[in-house]
């Protein structure tokens, strides 16, 4: 049986959509701004809105994302914190700088949204901030493009 073509699949992602999403991310987690090259596994499409929540395979609800963001976001869209539901980070319709800010390799939050993300991403784990503090080490984090992408709008 076929699915109906709104409740598309990730490996149904048309290839000239996958493209234009990576373009648009310029090669960068759009969660925690790691460059695809400096990623271990390959980057993932990401529904921002997964699809198990009616969210489309469409350019305004796909992401790029690490496979560690990837894998941590899950189909969540929103966490509780101190009894409140707080809505994750739409890379899609807010601006990454709003939500958090580098302090070296750690990326901390600006808002709830921010450290509902940080939280539910697990973009603090120690293997993840030892990472950043190499690539600092390095000079290759933030990368010019990341620092274009934390002030961009959507």
């Amino acid at each position: 049986m076929q699915r109906p073509p709104e409740i598309m699949s990730r490996a149904q992602i048309p290839e000239h959509l996958r493209l234009k999403v990576k373009d648009r991310a310029m090669a960068l987690c759009e969660y925690c701004l790691l460059r695809q090259e400096d990623g271990i596994h390959a980057f993932h499409i990401d529904h921002v809105i997964a699809e198990k929540h009616r969210g489309p395979t469409e350019e305004h609800n796909l992401c790029l994302a690490c496979s560690h963001c990837n894998r941590s976001k899950g189909s969540d869209v929103a966490t509780i914190l101190q009894g409140r539901f707080v809505r994750l980070y739409n890379p899609r319709i807010e601006c990454w700088s709003d939500h958090f800010v580098l302090d070296g390799p750690l990326i901390k939050a600006r808002s709830r949204i921010g450290t509902a993300t940080i939280h539910v991403l697990g973009l603090n784990e120690p293997d993840r901030v030892e990472k950043r503090s190499l690539l600092i080490h390095a000079g290759c984090y933030p990368s010019p493009a990341a620092l274009q992408l934390m002030h961009r709008l959507g």
